[in-house]
């Protein structure tokens, strides 16, 4: 039963996910329209072994991340260009978690993003590509926020000020997960 499922799964991936005008894939389908935000969730779909989408759609979708979704200090959650994109994580609760998911940028994405990277591009891209994040990761290990840790996530706009919570474990374990890979 399950492998019929996942042939048809295999079949229509592309058809359903892939927006050919945009160069990437859709965050959500509801059935009868794709959600048509750049969003950092395909990144799965990118890293993921046997997900039934061309190299050079997987190469395309993995661009439009790099020019939109990525920082020095990770992912933005939404890209700048979508009107519904908020630039700062900051006043009362209710506009923090306004912000939350609409741009602004959560670290320990790089991990998943160093992933796609290494399935589409190979694992020299991923470490070459990495270094001037882990630098700039570096920098504000050793003088913003809670010394020697990460924040749990930082504004969409540069200069990418922290926010939440001044120490986040994922942020530091992808960090660390990254750091290993790209090796000495």
């Amino acid at each position: 039963k399950w492998s019929e499922t996942a042939k048809k799964l295999a079949d229509h991936f592309e058809e359903k996910f892939w927006l050919q005008d945009q160069g990437f894939l859709t965050d959500t389908h509801d059935g009868n329209h794709p959600d048509g935000q750049l969003r950092p969730n395909q990144l799965w779909a990118l890293a993921l072994p046997g997900i039934p989408l061309q190299k050079a759609n997987k190469e395309r979708a993995l661009a439009a991340v790099r020019e939109k979704l990525l920082t020095p200090v990770g992912l933005r959650t939404l890209s700048p260009d979508d009107p519904a994109y908020q630039p700062f994580y900051r006043g009362g609760q209710t506009e923090r978690d306004r912000a939350y998911h609409q741009g602004t940028v959560w670290p320990w994405l790089l991990g998943l993003y160093a992933d796609a990277v290494a399935a589409v591009d190979g694992p020299d891209a991923a470490r070459e590509e990495m270094m001037p994040v882990l630098a700039s990761l570096s920098a504000h290990l050793r003088t913003e926020g809670c010394i020697g840790q990460i924040g749990e996530v930082f504004d969409g706009d540069a200069p990418h000020r922290p926010g939440g919570a001044p120490a986040q474990a994922w942020s530091v374990s992808e960090v660390l997960r990254i750091a290993k890979l790209a090796g000495p």
